[in-house]
């Protein structure tokens, strides 16, 4: 009797830690992180490459935040776009840290839901908030329609040089 009571014991022990594993949430984000060291970094980062920083607001806990994430970094087109013109960079909103200030200086985006996407220039200036519903097709993000945001705001898109007509036309 008590080795079938041990047995059912050691079952149940092993299907939680494994059920507990398999159900266990992503953390892309770090709520401990410092966001506005964090921007700091990546603007300065992002001015010396001629880049622009794009912030994924999000938290652990949200699951669009989570597959727009692996789309980007699995579609191999997506993630080239982003990391030719973009410094990436998430930003936790979480029970445990909603970066209130953070959040506030950035003109309060949240306010689009999550996650949300700021650009910012290689200085620091805001010039851009995506409400991520745009992106969004079925049950994920539209490969297509993320592809076209990451474009149509990259450093090259905002260059007036782009548009300016070529020698000997």
């Amino acid at each position: 009797m008590k080795t079938f009571f041990f047995s059912l014991l050691l079952l149940t022990t092993l299907t939680s830690a494994t059920f507990a594993q398999q159900t266990a949430k992503p953390t892309i984000y770090n709520p401990k992180a410092d966001a506005q060291q964090d921007i700091r970094n990546a603007v300065a980062k992002a001015g010396r490459e001629g880049k622009h920083v794009l912030l994924q607001i999000g938290g652990n806990w949200c699951s669009w935040c989570i597959r727009f994430h692996n789309l980007v970094h699995a579609d191999t087109a997506l993630n080239r776009l982003l990391n030719q013109n973009y410094e990436l960079l998430l930003v936790n909103y979480s029970p445990e840290n909603k970066n209130e200030a953070t959040l506030a200086q950035l003109g309060y985006p949240q306010r689009f839901g999550f996650p949300v996407f700021l650009i910012l220039d290689g200085k620091g200036n805001r010039l851009h908030t995506q409400n991520s519903a745009y992106l969004e097709e079925g049950k994920g993000h539209s490969p297509k329609l993320v592809a076209e945001f990451l474009q149509q705001w990259s450093p090259k898109a905002l260059d007036p040089n782009s548009y300016r007509p070529k020698s000997g036309n």
